[in-house]
């Protein structure tokens, strides 16, 4: 078994192109590795929408409805006390902690959603089974198609993959 093919760019540019065709070729299951943010390779990949923002919008909800929500029985159902004939429900009293808690829920579901949908964490990927893909830190860029891709062929992937201009192209064992 093997986890996919490895292929190795020397420069940004090259990698975003063979991105970038290997996508339009029908690849789905590709992703890239770069030791910098590089612009153009999400889009070469095919990433155009991330859930992350509709999360961090849904725990802000949940934020201030459970602030409120614990403010209003606190004040009006546990313990109310009536001070100065001021109803027992006042929003504007209320605002404040909501506000925060609305903060919170939001920044907390920001952090777990991208953990979530990054995969974090992971303290083994088969890719460091390639010794040459420690140079994805320093200067080296990578292109791996994994083996579950349903265009994915051995031997016609290699020789894609190696048409593109990569310098290498590695097997990346399981």
């Amino acid at each position: 078994m093997i986890y996919g093919l490895l292929a190795e760019f020397d420069n940004a540019d090259k990698l975003v192109a063979a991105t970038q065709r290997t996508h339009d070729e029908g690849y789905r299951m590709i992703d890239a590795y770069t030791p910098y943010p590089v612009e153009g390779l999400a889009e070469a990949l095919g990433f155009h929408r991330t859930w992350v923002p509709p999360l961090v919008l849904l725990g802000g909800i949940i934020g201030a409805v459970t602030g409120y929500a614990l403010q209003y029985y606190v004040s009006v159902i546990a313990y109310p006390v009536n001070v100065g004939g001021r109803p027992l429900n006042t929003w504007p009293m209320f605002v404040p902690v909501t506000f925060e808690m609305t903060i919170l829920f939001a920044a907390l579901f920001a952090v777990l959603s991208m953990f979530a949908l990054n995969g974090l964490p992971m303290p083994y990927h088969p890719l460091f089974n390639v010794p040459r893909f420690d140079l994805a830190t320093r200067d080296r860029f990578f292109l791996v198609v994994r083996s579950n891709d349903p265009k994915f062929d051995l031997d016609a992937t290699r020789k894609f993959l190696a048409n593109l201009g990569a310098q290498q192209v590695f097997d990346v064992p399981q």
